[in-house]
């Protein structure tokens, strides 16, 4: 077993280890640490406990510090130079013409570097626009291309729910979404209703696809013949996935009539659902389908 303390140094960031040497840490303390960037301040997520040594990446580095009132300062004043070092980049870049969207300046704890991240649409040839930031800046100048997704990520927003995003709240990771997910919760595929504010699929169609999956498993599809608790053999009309309810024509003498029954009461052979889309529901949707799933934004740590 190996003692660490989870540190996060990005609002819904991925959790690091570190070794909490012999600090009184608790949740929500801030601590300086030592990263693959540099010298970093992050929070305390997760207090000093013992996990197996498997789930630990060695070598772990130590904590240094708890942050002092000194560190803090630090920190105010350098989020105050990035946005100073955000309004000449976006000068710089329309200098050099160059077709990238600024997202956000970050500095490290120890100023020893710069970084600046930005959205394009393809490969952008940078190497002019880094030589002008460093001679001004005279720190060690990062460039990363990073996604619609981890954009949103960074600037946060509202989602159509009205709620905060969850990416920028509490999502840590994105896990890949796709079209048939919102096929499988028979939603609307109008890409306007199924999109987030980054433009691509929301990322909560993954928390209800398990649910989903398993109730639609226990339902037949509509077209298929059943046997109701009369006897009677009928055809599905209709089915209500989260209520479990099943509606059957059935024949009643010489008239046909519509009867609603719990799935547990009918009769028919189960079989494996496979969503199926149209050609035409394809192309409209595969932009909005995002495989990846990973965040580019992995803070070097």
């Amino acid at each position: 077993m190996t003692k660490v303390v989870g540190v996060r140094f990005r609002n819904a960031g991925k959790i690091y280890y570190f070794n909490p040497a012999n600090f009184e840490m608790e949740t929500g303390t801030h601590v300086i640490v030592e990263t693959a960037r540099g010298v970093e301040m992050g929070t305390v997520i997760l207090p000093p406990k013992e996990v197996e040594d498997e789930a630990v990446v060695q070598p772990l580095k130590t904590v240094i510090r708890v942050a002092t009132e000194a560190d803090e300062k630090v920190v105010k004043r350098n989020k105050e130079k990035e946005k100073e070092a955000f309004t000449i980049c976006l000068e710089k870049i329309a200098k050099h013409r160059l077709d990238m969207k600024l997202v956000d300046a970050e500095y490290t704890f120890d100023n020893n570097k710069l970084l600046f991240y930005f959205t394009a649409d393809g490969r952008i040839d940078f190497r002019e626009l880094v030589k002008d930031l460093a001679s001004v800046f005279r720190t060690r100048i990062e460039l990363r291309q990073i996604g619609v997704r981890d954009e949103t990520k960074i600037l946060g927003g509202v989602g159509i729910c009205g709620r905060a995003l969850c990416c920028h709240t509490y999502l840590s990771e994105f896990v890949p979404v796709s079209i048939k997910m919102a096929k499988e919760q028979n939603l609307s595929l109008n890409p306007t209703k199924i999109s987030g504010v980054c433009g691509r699929l929301m990322c909560c169609l993954k928390n209800e696809q398990e649910t989903y999956e398993y109730l639609n498993s226990r339902l037949p599809f509509v077209g298929d013949h059943v046997t109701t608790p009369e006897g009677l053999k009928g055809e599905v009309q209709n089915v209500n996935v989260l209520r479990q309810l099943v509606k059957v024509i059935v024949d009643v003498g010489d008239e046909k009539e519509a009867r609603e029954y719990p799935v547990e009461e009918l009769k028919f052979k189960p079989r494996k659902k496979h969503v199926k889309l149209s050609p035409e529901e394809l192309k409209e949707l595969a932009a909005l389908e995002d495989k990846g799933g990973k965040s580019k934004i992995d803070d070097g740590k």
